[in-house]
C-alpha cells in the first residue's frame, strides 16, 4: 500500500509556521508521517527571546504537531533543554514528534525504511562511529555503519554527495561541496529518494539508475536526489515536498524519462593476496608451472544468498506476505508461520495454529550481524519481548495447560535470521520430553553438538554457528525457571572444542 509522505526543508526555529502549514496540508491529503531536514531549532548565535518562548512551548506540549513527525540532526547543536527531554522521554520530544538522530535506520508500520546520516563530517575523529547521538558531527564510520542497512526506501543526509551534479542537464544552481562517503552510502543502499537541505535553493536532479547487481543483472535501482530551501530562504524557494511511495512495489521495468546514469562509483581496488598462486588451490603448482596429470576445471559459481528484495521476511520485498503478519514493532515483527507445524484442531481453544516467527525488520543473516551495537540490542529485547507477551497470551486462554518452545538456527551463510515460537503441552515440558526430544534428534541427524545451558544474549559472544531453544511452561508448574532472562539451550554446530564450550556465560 502506498504512503504519501511530506518532506520539509529546516525550519531554524520557525517550526510553529512550518508545522501549522503541514497541517493544512494534512487535512486534505492525510499524511502517513512528515520528515524535518536540517536545523529544526533556531540558530544559536540569532536566537531570540520569542525563539526561547516557542521552544518551552513545544517542549511542553502546547504547539500542536499534527501527525507523526521525525527531525533530524542539524548542523547546530541541539539546545540543552531539548537534549534533556530527549533523553527522558526516548527521543520523543512532545506528542507526535520524533528525534532520528544523527546516524539511524528506522523503520515504520508502513514498512518503509528510512536511513538517516545528518550532521557534518568531523575531520578530528579518524576511526570509529561518533558516541553522541545529538552532537551535530559524525565520522566516516558512521556511514560505513549505515551500510548494514543493506537498502533504503529514504536516505536523509544533511550534506550532498560528491558528484550528484554529475551528468545532469539541470542548471542554474550553485551545488556545494558534496561528500564522498554520502556518495558511497547512496551507492551501497541505493535509496529510492534522497533528501538533503541547502539554505535557499530548491534542487531535483532527474532520476539516476545504478549498476544492476550480480544477483540481479536485469534490475536497474532508480534514486531521486531531492534538496530543499530551508524555510526562511528570502527567494521562496522550494521548501515543502510531497510524494507517494509503496515499500512493496518492485523496481519498474522500464526507466523513467529523463532517467541517467548513476553519478557516482566507488573506485575498489582488488587486494592482491601475499601468494596469490599458493592460496587460489592446495592443488596448485608452484611457481606457474603447469599440472599436467590434473585437467583445468571452471571455478564453481557459487551465487550469492538473495537480498533485502527477494527475501520473503524483509517488509520491502514484494516476496512477503503481508497478510499473515500479526503485528509490526520498532525493530521486529511477528507474523505467522506460512507452513505451520500446527492446525487449527492441534489446539481447539487458540484462535490460530499459533506457529508464529519473530523477525528482526533489518535483513541479516544473524543477529550479532547487526552491525550498529545500538540497533543489535534494541532488536534482541524486543523479539524477546513479542516471546514473553506470546506467553502471556497461552496464559489467557482457558481449557488447555500450553507451555511453549523458541528456536533460533543462526548461520553466517543464512538470508534473515528469525525465532520461530510454538505452543507444546505442558505435561511434555514437565516430563523433559520437549528437551529430549531436540537431543535426539540431533543425535538422530548425526549433528556433532553437544546442548549446555547457558545465557549468549544476542549471539556476539559466540565464533561460530550454533542452535538455540528456550522452553517455557508457566510458573504455577513444577520445575519452572521464574527468570526469562534470554538463556536457554545452546548447541555449538561447528562441534566445539574437545566437547567443552568456552563461550558466553553460563547460568
Amino acid at each position: 500500500m502506498a504512503s504519501k509522505i511530506i518532506v520539509s526543508g529546516a525550519a531554524k526555529g520557525r517550526f510553529r509556521p512550518v508545522l501549522e502549514k503541514i497541517a493544512k496540508l494534512h487535512s486534505k491529503n492525510s499524511f502517513s508521517l512528515a520528515i524535518i531536514l536540517g536545523d529544526f531549532f533556531a540558530v544559536p548565535e540569532s536566537s531570540s527571546e520569542e525563539d526561547d518562548s516557542n521552544l518551552l512551548a513545544l517542549i511542553n506540549g502546547e504547539v500542536e504537531v499534527p501527525l507523526p513527525t521525525y527531525f533530524t540532526a542539524g548542523k547546530y547543536p541541539l539546545p540543552s533543554s531539548v537534549i534533556e527531554k530527549l533523553e527522558q522521554s526516548g527521543d520523543e520530544l512532545c506528542p507526535n514528534l520524533y528525534f532520528l538522530g544523527k546516524r539511524s535506520t528506522t523503520k515504520t508500520s508502513e514498512g518503509l525504511r528510512i536511513v538517516n546520516l545528518a550532521g557534518s563530517l568531523d575531520p578530528t575523529i579518524l576511526a570509529g562511529v561518533s558516541k553522541d547521538k545529538y552532537l551535530p558531527f559524525h565520522t566516516e564510520d558512521d556511514a560505513k555503519a549505515l551500510r548494514g542497512a543493506n537498502s533504503a526506501d529514504i536516505l536523509l543526509t544533511s550534506h550532498w554527495p560528491a558528484d550528484i551534479c554529475k551528468g545532469s542537464k539541470i542548471s542554474g544552481i550553485e551545488a556545494p561541496a558534496g561528500e564522498q562517503h554520502i556518495a558511497n552510502l547512496c551507492l551501497t543502499l541505493r535509496p529510492r529518494y534522497h533528501f538533503s537541505t541547502t539554505s535557499d535553493a530548491f534542487y531535483e536532479r532527474e532520476p539516476f539508475f545504478h549498476r544492476p547487481l550480480e544477483s540481479e543483472p536485469d534490475t536497474r535501482y532508480i534514486t531521486r536526489f531531492i534538496s530543499l530551501a530551508s524555510s526562511d530562504n528570502p527567494s521562496k524557494q522550494k521548501s515543502l515536498y510531497a510524494f507517494c511511495i509503496d515499500p512493496t512495489s518492485s523496481v519498474p521495468l522500464t526507466l523513467p524519462p529523463g532517467t541517467t546514469a548513476c553519478p557516482f562509483t566507488i573506485a575498489q581496488k582488488r587486494q592482491r593476496l601475499p601468494d596469490q598462486e599458493q592460496s587460489f588451490s592446495r592443488f596448485s603448482v608452484p611457481n606457474g608451472g603447469a599440472d599436467h596429470h590434473r585437467p583445468s576445471k571452471r571455478p564453481r559459481y557459487t551465487k550469492p544468498p538473495p537480498g533485502p528484495q527477494e527475501c520473503f521476511f524483509c517488509l520491502s520485498s514484494s516476496k512477503v506476505n503481508t497478510n499473515l503478519i500479526a503485528s509490526i514493532a520498532n525493530d521486529t515483527y511477528l507474523t505467522t508461520a506460512k507452513g505451520p507445524l500446527t492446525t487449527p484442531s492441534t489446539y481447539p481453544n487458540l484462535p490460530s495454529p499459533t506457529h508464529l516467527l519473530v523477525i528482526p525488520l533489518e535483513h541479516s543473516p544473524t543477529l550479532s550481524s547487526i552491525s550498529i551495537p545500538e540497533d543489535r540490542a534494541r532488536t534482541y529485547k524486543e523479539m524477546h519481548r513479542y516471546r514473553r507477551a506470546l506467553h502471556s497470551f497461552l496464559l489467557s486462554r482457558p481449557g488447555e495447560k500450553l507451555g511453549a518452545v523458541t528456536w533460533d538456527v543462526s548461520r553466517a551463510a543464512g538470508i534473515h535470521n528469525h525465532w520461530q515460537f510454538l505452543p507444546v503441552p505442558v505435561d511434555l515440558v514437565k516430563k523433559g520430553l520437549v528437551e529430549a526430544a531436540f537431543k535426539v534428534e540431533a543425535e538422530n541427524e548425526k549433528y556433532p553438538v553437544t546442548f549446555r545451558t547457558k545465557d549468549i544474549g544476542d549471539g556476539t559472544v559466540e565464533k561460530g554457528d550454533f542452535f538455540r531453544v528456550w522452553i517455557w511452561m508457566p510458573a504455577d508448574e513444577d520445575k519452572v525457571d521464574g527468570q526469562d532472562n534470554g538463556g536457554g539451550l545452546v548447541a555449538d554446530v561447528d562441534g566445539g572444542e574437545d566437547g567443552e564450550e568456552k563461550r558466553g556465560k553460563q547460568k
